[in-house]
Order: C-alpha cells, then structure tokens, then sequence
C-alpha cells in the first residue's frame, strides 16, 4: 500500500505544453508515472510529443482517459481556476506546484474544497512520490527515492529531498513522501498526511518536516498524541528567524509565539516525537528509531 498516489494513478498534467509542464512531465515518465493526458486551453485534440493527448479542459481528460490525479503547471494568475476544475471533474488528487498564488484566491479555494472530495496537495510544493509504485507526481528527483516504509511529509520541498537522501543512503526506503508546501494558506496538512500513514499498512514510521509560521506543527503534535500509533521524528527549522520577516515560504513568518521554531518543537517532543536536531541528523534520527523496531 502507499498514501494518495499507487500503481493505479492515471495523471493529466495541467499546463503540460508550457516549458515547466513539459520538462517535468518527462521526468514523470521517465521515472514511470502513468500520464495520461495534458490539458491546455485551445490545445484540444492535439498530441503532446506524439505520445499525450491533449484536452481542452479537464472534464474531457477524465472522461477520455480516466483521469484521478492531477499535477499543475498553470502560472500563479491561473492556477486557483485550474485547481477548482480539477474538483469539479472529480479528479481525487491535484497536487498544485504553482507558486505565488494570491492568498485571497486560495483562501476561497480551500474553503470550496471542504465541500469537496479532492485532496489538495500545495500549491508551492514538490509533489507527491511513491517509490515503490514508481509513480512521481510532482517536480522532486525520482532517482534519490528508493521502496521501503518510512513516511515523509514535509512542508520544505528542499528538506524533503535532503531527508530523502539521507535516508536512501543508510538504506531506509520510503513508502510515500508528501511536500505539504510553505503557503500560509494550502491544501493537506500535516493531520491530513499523517492520518494516511498512521492507517498505511506499508508505513512502519513517520519522518516530519516543519518551519516557522502558522500552527500546522502544533495541531500535528495535538493528532500525535492522540492518535498516532507509530513513531515519528521530527525537524522544526527556521529557530534563527527573525520575527516579522519572511524566510523563503509564503508561510515562514514569525507573527506571534506560537510562529516560533522553538514552541513548536516543544510541542511535538510533548506529544511524543522524537527530535532531530538538525537537518544534518534526519537519516541518524530515523535509522536509530526504525533499526530500534525492526530488531
């Protein structure tokens, strides 16, 4: 089993005939994910590189080719548009790349999508990735992945290839690795990953990735608690941020205490995560916990 994206996935890409969609829907094939059509308004009836069908609109590509998952490429003006056509086709998975979506646009789309069965993944992320399944819907390197079962969600599409790494290179696969993204406003957040690997039966734990801004980290540590059977590890960055200013993400800003890097490490370790202390220690962290369960 995996989270959100299998062996199963059929992907239209949004925007696949600008040069970003382009190049990375190669790379999608390339690595074995099952694109099936691209979408390009005036494009319709085409083919792309003589192999994709190309639709003007996404209903058509779902209806056509069955489409269940999307991934977009659209400029930042269009994207809102082109992530609520993908819910209203039915499409169950649209991992959304764009970034510079304006905050008022996505705070109308996350609120139309509660009344929705689409699972939004970003914008402003990598994607989604399930190595075993050989299926990479997003923009990450495919060849640093390999099969296994530890879970990575994170909210830095960085970080997620640098814990990737470390952890491929102590030998310790992943199931699914989700890139939440740094918006203030999104889609899934870190309950909505976790809540999957915690019923993934092929996800034996958890590595989580947070920064400062917002409160993702605090109501993960609040599901934690609660909820979570398996172990996780966690990294909190940003703990020399100044407040008020913006470090990279949309999201990253310190605007009150609980923004802080070192409150919400405080408030994982208290709900039972185990802390990795600095980026340069994920693949430490994660082979002392996952060599501890499977002795």
């Amino acid at each position: 089993m995996s989270i959100l994206v299998d062996a199963n996935t059929r992907v239209v890409v949004q925007g696949i005939t600008g040069r970003e969609g382009g190049n990375h829907a190669r790379r999608c094939i390339e690595y074995g994910t099952n694109i099936v059509a691209g979408v390009t308004p005036g494009r319709g009836g085409t083919l792309w590189e003589d192999q994709v069908p190309v639709y003007n609109t996404v209903a058509q590509a779902v209806s056509d080719q069955q489409a269940n998952v999307s991934l977009i490429f659209v400029p930042a003006p269009f994207a809102g548009d082109a992530i609520l056509e993908s819910a209203d086709a039915g499409v169950g998975v649209v991992a959304c790349i764009t970034e510079g979506i304006p905050v008022r646009d996505m705070i109308s789309i996350a609120e139309y999508l509660k009344h929705s069965s689409t699972q939004l993944i970003g914008p402003n992320c990598p994607g989604v990735i399930t190595p075993g399944a050989n299926c990479k819907v997003g923009i990450m390197p495919g060849n640093i992945h390999t099969a296994g079962n530890v879970g990575v969600v994170s909210r830095s599409g960085t970080l997620t290839y640098e814990a990737v790494q470390q952890l491929s290179t102590l030998g310790i696969g992943q199931s699914t690795c989700v890139g939440i993204g740094g918006d203030s406003v999104s889609g899934m957040s870190f309950v909505d990953v976790l809540q999957r690997f915690n019923d993934d039966e092929d996800t034996d734990m958890v590595v989580l990735i947070g920064e400062i801004g917002g409160t993702k980290e605090q109501e993960a540590a609040e599901f934690i608690s609660s909820n979570m059977k398996k172990p996780v590890a966690g990294l909190v960055v940003g703990a020399s941020a100044p407040p008020g200013k913006r470090m990279g993400h949309a999201g990253a800003i310190i605007t009150g205490t609980a923004a802080r890097a070192s409150e919400k490490a405080k408030a994982l370790a208290s709900a039972g995560v185990v802390p990795i202390p600095t980026p340069a220690d994920i693949g430490r962290i994660a082979q002392e916990i996952y060599s501890g369960m499977t002795k």
